[in-house]
């Protein structure tokens, strides 16, 4: 048998959405040591999965990987469609696992394409990979189609940063019920917002990265970290917000303006499509960070669930 974990990760946002510049997308990011996946694989003759998601990813890996058969078992599931990265971890994860048990070669990267993954955002095979506070190089703009490309008709963008998250910083995740976007429907979303994002935001957004962002994590400057990824964020909103109903999607927004005024945290903001609100915060305000995810929801009059994690700069574990 083999066995492989990992954790979730946060998306920022992206660098570029505007067809006016040279390259797109360019994911920004960070993994986190919670909530985390287990995935176990043992060889079989024919394949066995829990569930159909888990199923079609052990299949594609299985195909990649020229074999027939394998028992998949999900013992520990990421939440799903609520901005964690759970469709691109379980995939990694079972590829992973699947290539472990046959003492096989399983580097993630060149498989994601053959498992329909990372095709706009390289955060989450980086983030597999590596853990850290990454960023990727995004796709020429040229790559760009009205309609989506075959599943393995692309690489997963190149990593053009990685650095490791300071010991004391931590992520705090108020989690509120509902889902976010995913499948079609985002698929249909995102290249409406490509087809009519404005340069301008993009620009910003490398000023930021580039003379904020990437200094602040390298120097473990936390204040200046967690203003410069909720200004990220708040710019990639901008691009959103025709179709995510604002900057962002409600009931993130009052989430977002509470968590604001409280002095445990330090910036805030959506991950990806949400509905999950990350705040930036340390390990000497944990608790006061918790009570402030807890008034936030509160004040929104949502349900939904707080935590304070650590982030993850180490990779998947995988055992066999």
């Amino acid at each position: 048998m083999a066995r492989v974990s990992v954790g979730a990760r946060l998306h920022f946002g992206f660098q570029n959405l505007s067809l006016a510049h040279e390259r797109l997308y360019g994911g920004i990011g960070v993994a986190l040591s919670r909530p985390s996946l287990t995935v176990s694989a043992e060889r079989a003759e024919t394949l066995s999965a829990p569930d159909p998601l888990a199923e079609r990813y052990a299949r594609r890996s299985l195909r990649a990987l020229d074999l027939s058969g394998v028992s998949v078992s999900v013992e520990e599931h990421l939440p799903r469609h609520v901005g964690l990265g759970s469709g691109t971890q379980l995939a990694l994860a079972i590829y992973a696992a699947v290539a472990a048990a046959y003492d096989r070669e399983g580097a993630v990267r060149p498989a994601a394409p053959v498992l329909g993954r990372g095709g706009r955002s390289g955060v989450g095979v980086s983030t597999f990979e590596s853990g850290g506070f990454v960023t990727d190089v995004g796709h020429p703009t040229t790559r760009f189609t009205s309609s989506p490309p075959d599943e393995d008709d692309w690489r997963v963008p190149a990593l053009l940063a990685r650095h490791a998250v300071p010991g004391d910083w931590r992520f705090l995740l108020v989690i509120p019920e509902g889902r976010g976007e995913h499948g079609a429907s985002e698929d249909e979303s995102m290249r409406s917002v490509v087809e009519r994002a404005s340069p301008g935001i993009g620009d910003e957004i490398a000023e930021i990265l580039t003379r904020r962002l990437l200094p602040s994590v390298a120097e473990g400057d936390l204040r200046t970290f967690g203003r410069a990824v909720a200004v990220v964020g708040r710019l990639n909103g901008a691009w959103y917000a025709d179709e995510q109903g604002g900057v962002y999607r409600p009931p993130v927004g009052e989430i977002v303006r509470s968590l604001d005024t409280s002095s445990a945290v330090e910036g805030a903001g959506q991950s990806s499509w949400g509905p999950c609100v990350y705040g930036v915060t340390d390990d000497e305000r944990a608790e006061a960070a918790v009570e402030a995810g807890e008034r936030a929801l509160e004040a929104a009059g949502v349900e939904g669930s707080v935590a304070v994690v650590r982030a993850r700069n180490e990779g998947a574990r995988i055992r066999s």
